[in-house]
């Protein structure tokens, strides 16, 4: 029997009774753009060094009325837990870059272009493409290295947290949709809280896998999005679908198997559960946090968690009339504008 990786689906069947045997797949709504692209931003795939020894893949938006010499506030853009930099996290970029910034939008290590083991789950290695990623800003000559903020996209945002605590040279947070990865992983939704013995079952079936592989076996993969339309049987599972496995945001890159996108592997999700990006926020003070959520958000408990926790500045911004997924994607949702504004203020400080 598959067992889930996280609460993000894991944990979601307990929610609502189950759908029909063939539920329907939402429309795609108004304002919906995840491939949006502007003819006043230029962009370019770049790859760096990080600290692992791994390199980070990114693309990077630069508005075009840019002038040479300028020195642009700049932002380090990460995508959804499973994602890649081509859903939502460019999206952000080209958006913010249209507002004046230079934005680079990562695969985090270990997803897309990135290097690292494929699918691994490592919470340390997915901050420090944040961090990485401002090391590269820092030598370029379009970026003032005194104006980086982060943006984080779902479980990004706690990627970003995590990151921002212990590198200051991140001025400034601002999270759309976050998931805490950790409090997921140990103890679901709150909804659909995880057992003790659930949480350990989880452990031992990783370990077994990694006994397994060691000797010889193939990597397995949980969690994710489900394939096909017949296993949504859940409101959370069928939303994630109508973005991850249809037109509206779907994206295999090159070279990857359909098949495993989204799914970490059983061997390593496991590592969320010691991982507690929401403690110790007070590192991140005096620099500003904003938390972006949408009101019929499933994940919405997690941005209030966290603005509850943070010392300030901060702010929280609830989005009338939209889910978690809508905020990777709907441009008449999204408030670029207010993000914006944020990182401006922050600079300016």
């Amino acid at each position: 029997m598959k067992r889930p990786l996280l609460a993000l689906l894991a944990a979601a069947a307990a929610l609502a009774p189950a759908l029909a045997a063939e539920p329907t797949l939402p429309a795609i709504p108004a304002g919906a753009d995840n491939f949006y692209r502007s003819d006043r931003v230029l962009t370019r795939k770049v790859a760096f060094p990080s600290q692992f020894g791994l390199r980070v893949a990114g693309t990077l938006c630069l508005p075009k009325d840019a002038k040479a010499g300028d020195r642009l506030p700049a932002l380090v853009v990460g995508h959804p837990m499973g994602a890649v930099k081509e859903q939502a996290a460019t999206l952000y970029a080209t958006q913010l870059a249209e507002r004046g910034f230079a934005a680079v939008a990562i695969d985090l290590l270990c997803w897309g272009e990135s290097e690292g083991p494929r699918n691994l789950v490592s919470p340390d290695l997915y901050a420090e493409s944040f961090s990485a990623a401002v090391d590269w800003l820092a030598t370029q000559p379009f970026a003032d290295p005194a104006r980086v903020g982060a943006v984080g996209i779902c479980g990004s945002g706690s990627f970003a947290l995590s990151a921002a605590k212990i590198d200051p040279r991140i001025r400034a947070v601002a999270t759309a949709s976050m998931y805490d990865m950790g409090a997921a992983a140990r103890r679901g939704l709150k909804a659909a809280p995880l057992s003790l013995d659930a949480r350990k079952a989880l452990c031992a079936q990783s370990a077994a896998q990694r006994t397994a592989e060691a000797n010889g076996a193939a990597p397995a993969y949980v969690g994710g999005t489900v394939l096909s339309l017949e296993e949504a049987t859940d409101p959370i599972a069928l939303e994630f679908y109508g973005w991850y496995r249809t037109p509206r945001g779907e994206f295999t890159p090159a070279d990857r198997p359909h098949e495993t996108t989204t799914k970490p592997t059983l061997a390593s999700h496991t590592r969320f559960m010691t991982f507690y990006p929401f403690e110790d926020l007070d590192l991140i003070a005096p620099r500003p946090l904003l938390f972006v959520t949408g009101d019929r958000a499933h994940s919405r408990e997690f941005s209030e968690e966290a603005y509850r926790r943070a010392p300030g500045p901060k702010r929280l911004i609830v989005v009338p009339d939209a889910n978690h997924v809508d905020l990777y994607d709907r441009v008449d949702r999204i408030p670029f504008d207010a993000i914006a504004d944020f990182f401006r203020q922050a600079f300016a400080q």
